[in-house]
């Protein structure tokens, strides 16, 4: 295996609200030195929630997707907020996009998108025994929640507003890790 190459320097060249582009040198161990430039998103990262209704039954989110343009059929998600866990954040965001709290939650994987270039990392959580409860959130519009039953998977993969990789991937995890419990 290669060694890692030296970060020689480190430059933010752009910054918004949720991101910060850096230039960043880099020397391989082979004495070549090139720039890449990377995506810093949120320090703590993000969770993406999959909570169960009952042992078959997930609840999902409908909401506006602006990177694409349209409505998206995925799991809730959102930003781990300063001093939060990863449990908490999870928690507060189900109550806040699916109107329910878990009294179990279970970290599954923690999962990357384009690492080559982004920097932020997903805790992907199952939550389960959910109750009740509804918090206000920051969302723009009311979340359309739909429950999908688990056996049927495949079919929502198949539909066209149902593209959000880590969605997929979670879902998948959970109907292999709950397939094995029975």
């Amino acid at each position: 295996m290669s060694r890692k190459p030296i970060i020689t320097r480190t430059e933010t060249i752009a910054r918004t609200r949720m991101f910060r582009v850096e230039e960043v040198g880099l020397r391989f161990a082979n004495g070549c030195e090139v720039n890449y430039e990377r995506l810093r998103g949120s320090a703590s990262g993000a969770v993406l929630v999959v909570p169960m209704l009952d042992d078959s039954t997930v609840l999902l989110i409908r909401e506006y997707a602006a990177g694409v343009e349209r409505y998206e059929l995925a799991l809730p998600k959102g930003l781990i907020e300063e001093g939060e866990t990863t449990f908490e954040a999870a928690n507060r965001e189900i109550m806040e996009e699916v109107g329910y709290g878990a009294r179990k939650l279970t970290h599954l994987k923690s999962v990357t998108l384009a690492p080559g270039y982004f920097s932020h990392a997903t805790h992907l959580v199952l939550a389960q025994e959910l109750y009740p409860e509804r918090r206000p959130g920051d969302e723009p519009e009311a979340i359309e929640v739909v429950p999908w039953p688990l056996d049927r998977l495949t079919e929502l993969c198949e539909r066209e507003e149902c593209t959000e990789a880590r969605s997929i991937a979670a879902l998948f995890l959970v109907r292999e890790l709950l397939a094995g419990r029975r």
